[in-house]
C-alpha cells in the first residue's frame, strides 16, 4: 500500500487515474454484493421490505448442459414466471467418498446462480439431503448404503454425520448467492416431502422422525443459510412434515380453500399460500403409458391461482434429461420396480429440448394478463438436425470384453455396492463341473438380467414384470453367465432403504443353493467402452462403435427403435438408456456435445437381436410410442 500512496510530481497524473479506477472498482462492487432482505411476514413474501408474488417453475441444472442452462432460464422468465426452483442433487456432487465436483459443466452449480441472478430471477433452493425428483436413489450417494450402522433419512448418528458434511460443502457454493449477500437465493426447502415418509413409516416413532427433520433443518442454520425456509407436503401430510415457526408449502394442491386452512393451522393462522409443486405435467416408466395433462387444464388452475393470489412452482416448468446413469425408480403392487425414462420432458410447458409447448404459449398468454412485471420476448429455438445414417463399422462382442477384465472371486454373487460399484452392469459367471437342469430363481435380482448358457442365450429376466425365474439345461463343463444391470435406484417411498443392486441373495436352481466359484466382472461404463477388432453374435450384448462428420452443430434426436436395450455415449457423454418396450423411442443429443468435424459414437446393447448397425435420425423426439413388454 505504501508505494501506491507515495507519489512524486511525475506522477501524479498517473496516481490520479489510479485512484479514480480504485475509486470505481469499489463502488461497483459494493453495488454488486448489495444485500437485499426476503422474508415471510405479515402473511407475506416481502423482498426489501415490499410484498412479493413468487412465480417460480422448476428446472434442475443437473438435467441441463451448462451451455443450455441461459436460453432455459430466459425461456423460463418469457413465460411469465419470476423465480427459479431448483433441487441439488447430493450425489451428483459426491460421487465417492471424499470427492467433490461443483465445477465441471452442469455440476457448477455457483454458475447457475450467478446466471440466473443475471437474468433477474429469484432462485428457490432445494438442497435436501432428500430430493426425489425421479432421481436415482432420490438424490442420496449410493456408497451410504455400503456403512451397515448407517440408516438413511433417519435420526441417526452416521447418517447425519454424512449429511452435515454434504450441506457443510454445499454452503461454501451457496452461501456468497443468498439474499443477504446481494444474490438471487430467496428461499431453502428443509428436507423434502417428509410428511409422505412420516405416512410410510409408521414403525418409526413419529418424536423421532421430527427430531430428524429439526436435525437437518439446525444444520442447514449452523452452515450458513439464512432462510426463510420452508417445508414441501401435501396439505394432508403437513402434521408429519412442518417445523415449528417455518412456512409449510403444498405439493399437489388445487383446492385454494384447503391450502389456505392447513397453513393457517401450522403457520399461526395466517400466510403467505404457496404450492411448492404444481404439475403442469407428470413422470413417466418405461413400459407404461407417457400420461399427458390438457393445456385447458393447466391454465386454468394457474388462473384460480393467480386470482386468488396463491404463490406457486410448476413442477416441472422444464424437466431436462436423466443422462448418463442418473434415473430414479418408483414401485407399486403390480411391479417391483419402475424405472423412469430417461427422458425427464414430464410433460412439462418448456420441452425436453428447450422448445416452447402449446402449454406453454398458452401460460405465457395468462400470465401477461396478470403480472405487473414486463415479460420478455421468447428466445430463439435453439437449431435442430438430422443426420445422414450413422453406421457403426465396428463391433465387439462381450465375451471379447470379458477377456480383458479381471473377475472378483467369491463363493457366492456379490452385490454392485460389495464390488465398490455404483451403477453401470455386472456379468455373473460360474462353471459348472456337474450337469444340472431345472428352475434357475434370482430372487434377489436387481433389476434387469440376460442369461447365458455357454454363450448362448437362454432367458431374459426383469425386475419390472417380476420375472424371476427360467428353466436352464447346463451340461457337464458348462458356463452360467448372468449379465445384471441396475435400471436406477428407488427414489420415493419406504422401500428406498432396500436400494443394494446386483443380485442380492443366493442364486437357486431347484431350490438348491449354487455356490463357489463365482466370477463376476464388473463393467461401469464411467466412460465409454473401448471397442476392439473382435467379432460379435446375434443374442450377445455387444458393443458397437462408429464416427459420423457434421459442418455444423445443432440437437439432434437418435431414433433407436431398431435396437433392444442399451446405452449410447456420443464424444464421451452418456445420452441415458434406451429400451424397445418405450414409450420412448429416441436419444436426445444435445448440439453443445457436437464437434464440428469428426464425432465418436458407442452403443453397449444388451439383447443383441436382429441389430443392424446403423443409427438414424429425426427431427421430433419420439416419447409414446409403448411396444409389448
Amino acid at each position: 500500500m505504501r508505494s501506491f500512496w507515495h507519489r512524486g510530481p511525475a506522477n501524479n497524473g498517473k496516481w490520479f487515474i489510479q485512484c479514480l479506477l480504485y475509486i470505481v472498482l469499489i463502488a461497483g462492487t459494493s453495488k454488486a454484493q448489495t444485500a437485499h432482505s426476503f422474508e415471510v411476514k405479515g402473511g407475506q413474501f416481502l423482498y426489501d421490505n415490499k410484498p412479493v408474488q413468487i412465480h417460480a417453475g422448476e428446472m434442475h441444472y443437473a438435467r441441463i448442459p451448462a451451455p443450455y442452462w441461459r436460453h432455459r432460464l430466459k425461456m423460463i422468465k418469457a413465460m411469465g414466471l419470476n423465480t427459479v426452483a431448483t433441487y441439488v442433487f447430493w450425489n451428483y456432487h459426491n460421487p465417492s467418498p471424499g470427492v467433490w465436483d461443483f465445477s465441471t459443466g452442469s455440476h457448477n452449480l455457483a454458475e447457475f446462480l450467478r446466471i440466473a441472478k443475471e437474468e433477474n430471477l429469484f432462485v428457490i433452493l432445494r438442497p435436501g439431503p432428500y430430493a426425489c425428483a425421479e432421481w436415482e436413489f432420490g438424490g442420496y450417494p449410493w456408497w451410504l448404503l455400503k456403512d451397515t450402522s448407517l440408516v438413511i433419512r433417519s435420526y441417526n448418528q452416521p447418517f447425519l454425520d454424512s449429511c452435515k458434511v454434504y450441506i457443510n460443502k454445499l454452503a461454501e457454493q451457496v452461501k456468497p448467492y443468498l439474499a443477504g449477500k446481494g444474490g438471487p437465493v430467496v428461499m431453502v426447502q428443509v428436507e423434502n416431502e417428509f410428511g409422505s415418509y412420516v405416512s410410510q413409516r409408521k414403525d418409526i416413532p413419529l418424536a423421532e422422525h421430527r427430531r430428524y427433520n429439526e436435525a437437518i433443518q439446525q444444520q442447514l442454520i449452523n452452515a450458513g443459510f439464512t432462510g426463510p425456509f420452508f417445508t414441501s407436503d401435501g396439505t394432508w401430510l403437513f402434521e408429519g412434515g412442518s417445523l415449528p415457526g417455518v412456512l409449510p408449502a403444498a405439493n399437489g394442491e388445487d383446492n385454494v380453500e384447503n391450502l389456505k386452512k392447513a397453513v393457517n393451522k401450522y403457520h399461526n393462522n395466517e400466510g403467505p399460500y404457496m404450492v411448492a409443486e404444481y404439475y403442469p405435467g407428470w413422470l413417466h416408466h418405461w413400459a407404461e403409458p407417457f400420461p399427458n395433462i390438457p393445456v385447458q387444464q393447466v391454465t386454468q388452475q394457474v388462473e384460480k391461482y393467480l386470482k386468488n393470489e396463491i404463490n406457486f412452482n410448476f413442477y416441472m416448468v422444464h424437466g431436462g434429461t436423466n443422462f448418463g446413469f442418473t434415473s430414479g425408480a418408483n414401485y407399486n403392487n403390480e411391479h417391483d420396480i419402475q424405472p423412469d425414462l430417461t427422458s425427464y420432458d414430464y410433460d412439462a410447458p418448456i420441452t425436453e429440448a428447450g422448445w416452447a409447448s402449446p402449454k406453454y404459449l398458452a401460460v405465457r398468454e395468462l400470465m401477461k394478463k396478470y403480472v405487473k412485471y414486463p415479460v420478455p420476448e421468447i428466445p430463439a429455438k435453439i437449431p435442430v438436425m438430422t443426420l445422414p445414417p450413422i453406421q457403426l463399422n465396428k463391433s465387439m462382442d462381450l465375451f471379447e470384453l470379458k477377456k480383458t477384465l479381471q473377475p472378483v472371486v467369491a463363493d457366492t454373487p456379490l452385490s454392485f455396492e460389495s464390488l465398490n460399484q455404483g451403477h453401470g452392469y455386472v456379468l455373473y459367471s460360474k462353471r459348472f463341473t456337474q450337469p444340472v437342469q431345472g428352475t434357475l430363481q434370482l430372487k434377489g435380482l436387481r433389476d434387469y438380467a440376460v442369461v447365458y448358457v455357454d454363450g448362448r442365450k437362454v432367458a431374459v429376466l426383469n425386475r419390472v414384470n417380476k420375472q424371476y425365474t427360467a428353466t436352464v439345461d447346463l451340461p457337464f463343463n458348462s458356463m452360467l453367465e448372468i449379465l445384471v444391470e441396475n435400471m436406477g435406484r428407488i427414489n420415493y417411498g419406504s422401500e428406498i432403504v432396500h436400494n443394494t443392486k446386483g443380485i442380492i441373495s443366493p442364486v437357486l436352481i431347484n431350490d438348491m443353493e449354487i455356490t463357489g466359484g463365482w466370477n463376476m466382472y464388473q463393467l461401469p461404463f464411467t466412460q465409454a467402452p473401448v471397442v476392439r477388432t473382435g467379432k460379435q453374435k446375434a443374442g450377445r450384448a455387444a458393443i458397437y462403435s462408429g464416427t459420423f462428420t457434421v459442418t455444423k452443430t445443432g440437437d439432434v434426436f437418435l431414433d433407436m427403435r431398431q435396437w433392444g436395450k442399451g446405452i449410447v455415449f456420443v464424444n464421451g457423454h452418456n445420452l441415458g438408456r434406451y429400451w424397445q418396450v418405450g414409450p420412448q423411442q429416441t436419444l436426445y443429443l444435445p448440439g453443445c456435445w457436437l464437434k464440428k468435424g469428426v464425432n465418436d459414437i458407442v452403443v453397449f446393447e444388451q439383447l443383441n437381436e436382429g441389430v443392424k448397425p446403423v443409427i438414424s435420425t429425426v427431427t421430433t423426439p419420439v416419447l409414446t410410442e409403448l411396444k409389448e413388454k
